[in-house]
Parts: C-alpha cells; structure tokens; sequence
C-alpha cells in the first residue's frame, strides 16, 4: 500500500515538474527570437516540450488513465533526433563564432 501511494506522490511530482519545464521552454523560445546566437536552441525547446509531454502520458499510465507504450517509444525517439540535431546547429554556430 505504502508502494503505491509513494508511486502516486512521485508522479504527482513529474507532472509538476513536466509543467514547469514548459513553462522554461516558453520562455527561452521567446529569449531566442531576440538573440541571434540561441537560434540553434529553438529544437532543444521543441524537445523539452516533447519530453514534458512524455512525463505527463507515463503520469497518465502510472494512474491507469491512458496507456499507449507505442506513443512513448516514438515520443522518445523523436526527441532524440531533436537532440542530436540542435546539437548540429550549436557546433555549427560555434565554427561561425571561431572564425
């Protein structure tokens, strides 16, 4: 019993979290059209965003509200093309700043 209701606090816990990193992510997309140089991090927030919303569909799952292992596996995978991507674009800027 004690098991599940830490299970419960702990995803609570995520969605709390999951909104506040939404909220991080707004904010540095409006910072990066004002700054040149945090261009490259417009796909890092996409992926924030999406990581967020992960957190909150495995929330729903831990509750028995919503499962869908499919949708989770492609979430993460796309996030991870995201990463790696914004990556790119950050070593891209730091050559143009090199030169």
């Amino acid at each position: 019993m004690t098991i599940s209701y830490l299970d419960g606090m702990i995803q609570i816990a995520v969605i709390f979290l999951s909104i506040v990193a939404g909220v991080v992510a707004i904010s540095l997309f409006k910072s990066s059209h004002k700054q040149e140089h945090l261009k490259p991090w417009k796909p890092l927030i996409i992926g924030l965003v999406l990581f967020a919303v992960v957190e909150v569909l495995g929330a729903l799952a831990a509750f028995n509200i919503y499962k869908s292992a499919y949708l989770t596996h492609v979430l993460v995978s796309v996030i991870l093309i995201v990463l790696v991507y914004s990556l790119f674009l950050q070593i891209m800027e730091a050559k143009k700043w090199q030169a």
